[in-house]
């Protein structure tokens, strides 16, 4: 248990505390307080592993007029043959480096992003249809991409992606969440609230979009992917179970399953095995 909480994400004791006294008050005004919480992602500085890549990236802002937001944009390589690299929650566009190297010294060249509100990017709040709105858009400006990466949420928002009509030959997604439902009750759980303020922050979402968040579900999603899709996901990931990987793979008409051991949430992504399986996955 104690590799469990070192492992996920720890939510800072004040917002906690915040947040229980707001419900303590109403669980319609901690729905809402939720909600911003929610949508609002951790910075992090530039760890000096990726700054090889966010120093040898051709990077530029590029406005995504869907959502009325700038991003920034890095383009590492020179490569006609591209892929699209997207980064989860709380991540940066410089985040699946090692698997970008590995990229170009195989003939590729790679386009990656900060999402809203994540590294150089604008903007304090965002939600997963801006992923999906910024990769679509991406691929009109830097496109065609021959394949696509993604990691955690941006494992979601690329099977989402190719649903509404991103055009690429294979995709490999490490790390993918699956349900939004659970991943809300998962947030509330660690704010130590009510369940049913998941259920009102379901609702606030719903009515802010205009349709059910689970037609974002990765499952849901996957019914619709027809090309080659490698789902890779690690038994010890302890913020995003593997249960997810496994329900995505099941949904999948032409998917590929890989599982890891003993490499979390994130280690998985500079993992030499999970880097070849990779590679010999786009290049079959």
């Amino acid at each position: 248990m104690k590799n469990k909480k070192k492992q996920g994400i720890e939510v800072p004791k004040f917002i906690i505390y915040t947040a229980k006294t707001i419900q303590f008050v109403s669980t319609d005004w901690v729905a809402k307080f939720g909600a911003k919480i929610f949508t609002t992602p951790i910075k992090h500085k530039t760890p000096k592993r990726e700054l090889q890549m966010d120093k040898n990236a051709n990077q530029s802002k590029v406005f995504v007029p869907k959502i009325k937001k700038e991003v920034n944009v890095y383009q590492y390589g020179n490569s006609d043959k591209k892929i699209l690299l997207v980064h989860g929650w709380s991540g940066r566009g410089t985040q699946l480096y090692k698997i970008a190297d590995e990229l170009l010294n195989k003939g590729y060249s790679t386009v990656s992003y900060d999402a809203p509100a994540h590294g150089k990017s604008g903007t304090k709040t965002t939600l997963m249809p801006e992923f999906i709105a910024t990769n679509l858009e991406l691929e009109r400006l830097y496109g065609p991409f021959e394949f696509a990466i993604g990691h955690s949420l941006g494992g979601m928002a690329l099977l989402n992606s190719v649903k509404r009509g991103l055009n690429i030959k294979k995709l490999v997604v490490i790390g993918s969440g699956d349900k939004i439902i659970d991943i809300l009750h998962e947030f509330v759980k660690k704010l130590e609230l009510k369940p049913i303020v998941a259920e009102k922050m379901r609702l606030l979402f719903e009515k802010r979009f205009g349709e059910p968040m689970e037609n974002y579900a990765a499952h849901y999603a996957a019914k619709s992917v027809k090309i080659p899709t490698l789902v890779i996901h690690d038994k010890n990931d302890y913020e995003v179970p593997i249960s997810c990987g496994i329900n995505i793979h099941k949904h999948l008409e032409n998917g590929t399953f890989f599982e890891t051991e003993k490499l979390g949430h994130r280690k998985i992504l500079g993992d030499d095995n999970v880097i070849k399986k990779t590679i010999e996955f786009i290049n079959e």
